[in-house]
């Protein structure tokens, strides 16, 4: 087990860890005990660790080679955000089919891992990227299934200042891990600077 990224209680507060009333048998390891109102809590230590090892996977490549996507709507800012911060492509929205696959489409991209905000709702991006034969990297909530997924992480995929923490995590580790940013040395925006504002 790796320290934590950050104080226990910044996690809890931005509700990283709390998942849905379902559960797949996929994201069953990552789960830390049900709530007595049915909600499944996800084990904030496995989320940390695994935010430090995708944030070293992503660090290998050319931000450029990556994409980020997500249509979820508190996906869209913190993925700009993750974005204008690390150099990744990212497509806040709708993903138009045929972005990966189709050399013929006007923005017809060809990354070498994608990112995702929800397994669920980015499906036909993930679709297209096992066509291609790229890693997906997804962050996935209690209820997710993985078959198509390379590196999870678990983590509360609906919450506005969850979701945002997350990016924000991987961005600092990321950049911590390529050299750009030193050990202890903080981004100039915070984690609230990366989520939605209603």
């Amino acid at each position: 087990m790796s320290e934590l990224l950050i104080p226990l209680d910044k996690y809890l507060a931005a509700g990283l860890h709390i998942g849905t009333q379902q559960k797949t048998k996929d994201m069953e390891r990552y789960i830390y005990r049900v709530r007595a109102d049915g909600l499944y809590v996800l084990d904030v230590r496995k989320t940390n660790d695994r935010i430090v090892s995708a944030a070293k996977f992503l660090a290998k490549y050319d931000p450029d080679d990556l994409l980020v996507v997500s249509t979820r709507q508190y996906g869209q800012a913190p993925v700009k955000k993750f974005g204008k911060l690390t150099g990744a492509k990212t497509i806040p929205g709708r993903f138009i089919p045929g972005t990966l696959t189709n050399p013929n489409y006007a923005k017809f991209i060809e990354p070498k891992v994608l990112v995702v905000t929800d397994p669920r709702s980015d499906s036909q991006a993930i679709i297209e990227a096992k066509q291609i034969g790229i890693p997906v990297v997804a962050l996935c909530d209690t209820e997710n299934l993985l078959g198509n997924v390379d590196i999870v992480l678990p983590v509360n995929n609906k919450g506005r200042k969850a979701i945002a923490l997350v990016y924000w995590l991987l961005a600092r580790q990321m950049l911590r891990a390529k050299g750009a940013l030193g050990e202890d040395e903080e981004l100039e925006m915070q984690p609230a600077d990366f989520e939605l504002k209603i």
